[in-house]
């Protein structure tokens, strides 16, 4: 029994240093893990560069690169809004769309690889900027009368790059056309000076004249695509053309216009091309460069025109003295983008085809 109480003893002063020891440990776990959060603490609470550089590029990911309301990707683009910059005049030229290629998105390795926001690239504008590098090749024009311009990558029987039909021709199944403020620049086209390129390309059928359409195209300010579109769509580029309105050549120029052709020959190519593009530059001047308003008026179109006017003559002695209701679509949408809108049947009215 007397060896009983030194023995507790001695175990107590044991179990007392081990429970010192043991929480000693856990006091030295504790200030490692306090160290480690003092270290990173700041990160949490200061504005480090690395951080910011993420989040701004997180927050372009999820911006897509053709949608208009991208506010980075309009920066980057020069800041163009398309339709509140101004009038266009005459000599702005249409966009091609092989020349505006999209943005692309910065790839995860390359934004990972950014230590600071790349705000010097980012303010430098565009050399050449258009509205169609931040929305694939698709016009970007809207309209408060008509709404969204439904426009599609794809060319379809009423629609295409340029917007749909509809839109195009918007009110024309009510109380008249109320066309949406398209400008020059705001047109997608491809290139006349390559549009022969394509095996399939319509502009074969003008390849006599495509040195022509451009020259006088430089002299006015207006794409030689579009003068050539127009040849196409009025006369097939076939200068001996007459129309059912005594329309002549090329360029179907009226009547009424050809005072001064050489030997009264209103076919004659250069002067008809030529009276044919000053017409169409005047037009547009006067329209204040509202491009769609005087393709129309080339055709015969005018504000406020209904199916009723434009099909009137449907069943008389000039059937095709009728506005062909699918000109917009055919020119904008076909031609324009190197496609026989007539080969592959564009449109929806098709009203020229009760002449046949």
């Amino acid at each position: 029994m007397k060896l009983v109480a030194p023995f507790a003893l001695l175990m107590a002063v044991v179990g007392l240093a081990e429970a010192s020891s043991l929480y000693g440990g856990f006091s030295d776990l504790q200030g490692r893990h306090n160290k480690i959060a003092r270290q990173h603490q700041p990160l949490e609470g200061r504005s480090d560069p690395v951080v910011v550089a993420r989040r701004s590029n997180s927050k372009k990911k999820r911006c897509s690169v053709k949608a208009k309301v991208c506010e980075s990707t309009f920066r980057l683009l020069g800041g163009i809004d398309i339709q509140t910059s101004g009038q266009a005049s005459a000599s702005v030229g249409i966009q091609n769309v092989q020349d505006t290629p999209e943005t692309p998105t910065p790839s995860p390795s390359k934004t990972k690889d950014s230590d600071t926001p790349k705000t010097t690239k980012a303010a430098e504008p565009a050399s050449t900027p258009k509205s169609s590098s931040s929305s694939g090749g698709l016009i970007q024009v809207t309209s408060s009368v008509c709404g969204g311009n439904r426009a599609t990558k794809d060319i379809t029987d009423v629609s295409g790059p340029n917007g749909h039909i509809d839109w195009l021709n918007c009110g024309i199944d009510g109380d008249g056309w109320q066309p949406p403020p398209i400008h020059a620049k705001d047109v997608i086209a491809q290139d006349l000076g390559s549009a022969l390129d394509k095996a399939s390309s319509p502009f074969h059928a003008c390849k006599s004249f495509i040195g022509k359409f451009q020259q006088y195209a430089d002299e006015f300010g207006i794409p030689a695509i579009l003068v050539a579109s127009i040849a196409m769509q009025e006369s097939s580029c076939n200068p001996s053309t007459v129309g059912g309105g005594g329309e002549q050549g090329l360029m179907q120029i009226t009547k009424d216009k050809c005072g001064g052709a050489p030997g009264g020959n209103c076919k004659d190519v250069d002067f008809n091309i030529r009276t044919g593009v000053k017409y169409f530059a005047n037009t547009l001047d006067a329209n204040n460069g509202n491009l769609l308003v005087t393709l129309g008026m080339y055709n015969g179109w005018r504000r406020d025109l209904t199916i009723g006017d434009a099909t009137r003559a449907a069943h008389s002695s000039c059937c095709r003295c009728q506005n062909n209701l699918d000109y917009l679509h055919q020119t904008l949408n076909g031609w324009m983008q190197n496609v026989d809108p007539y080969a592959r049947n564009m449109g929806k009215y098709h009203n020229l085809d009760v002449c046949n």
